[in-house]
């Protein structure tokens, strides 16, 4: 319970009876009803949302949608929130848009100041451990609402394989066998995922599952963007492998969606039109 506080219309001073009866007399002496302590409308925070990673038979992909949410406002179409971390690692972020940019930019300092000074790269494992630690350290922000929860991918060098880490609020690092999600759609998301993983994995058809994924959680969610290729607007895709990250070119990723659509069409109609 916090402490009242009183306008100089109605402070009682150093009586502790009328502090009291002023405190239970209700709102019509409550400080926050008081003419002199105006309540301020909340801030609507720019969201970003879905990202998924799913490994491959050598390596992983790692996508995340487009559209950055404000309450009910879209804020952005075009928002990024998939980063490369290093050469052989990514991060994908949903959350707080302000602050997930702040961490990613962070982290890619962190890394690169550390490869310097001691000569080599940190294990993935190691890098894995210090995103853990940056978003244990967000705790406090993220229990006023400005939370952060990424994916972490990558390509485990002396492993030979991708590996996938996804994160809670806390920092609790969890590394997932074969895919992750995370954001408002990724349980749309990771049913898709969930359903279309096979073991051994092609990179093309490792990209075209995150793809479906994500246009499956835009259909449910509408924090998740779909693809939209009048403006151009496609998911960010990366692969990461041996010869490190690379994000695919929106030409290679239109001609992919537009597969992707005439798939769900012919699905549609063979389904008699219905949804």
């Amino acid at each position: 319970m916090s402490l009242p506080r009183f306008g100089t219309h109605n402070d009682p001073g150093p009586d502790f009876a009328a502090l009291l009866r002023l405190s239970r007399a209700g709102s019509d002496t409550n400080p926050l009803a008081a003419t002199d302590h105006p309540q301020v409308a909340p801030v609507e925070i720019p969201h970003g949302t879905t990202c998924v990673a799913v490994r491959y038979d050598s390596g992983v992909v790692l996508a995340g949608d487009r559209r950055a949410t404000a309450g009910h406002l879209i804020s952005n179409h075009r928002i990024e929130k998939v980063f490369p971390a290093d050469r052989h690692s990514g991060v994908a972020i949903a959350g707080a848009a302000g602050p997930s940019a702040e961490m990613v930019r962070l982290f890619q300092l962190q890394l690169e100041h550390y490869e310097k000074v001691e000569g080599t790269p940190i294990s993935l494992e190691g890098k894995a451990n210090q995103l853990g630690q940056m978003v244990r350290a967000n705790l406090p922000a993220a229990m006023q609402g400005l939370v952060v929860v990424p994916i972490f991918a990558g390509y485990d060098l002396g492993a030979s394989k991708g590996r996938i880490f996804e994160y809670d609020v806390t920092g609790g690092r969890y590394e997932e066998r074969d895919h992750a999600a995370t954001g408002s759609g990724s349980l749309h998301a990771d049913t898709v995922v969930k359903l279309g993983f096979r073991p051994s994995m092609t990179r093309a058809s490792a990209t075209d599952l995150v793809l479906d994924a994500l246009f499956v959680a835009s259909d449910a969610d509408s924090a998740t963007g779909g693809p939209d290729p009048v403006r151009d607007v496609f998911p960010v895709v990366a692969v990461i492998d041996a010869d490190g990250y690379q994000r695919l070119d929106d030409a290679e990723l239109r001609r992919r969606t537009e597969r992707l659509l005439r798939r769900h069409r012919s699905r549609r109609e063979t389904q008699g039109g219905t949804s």
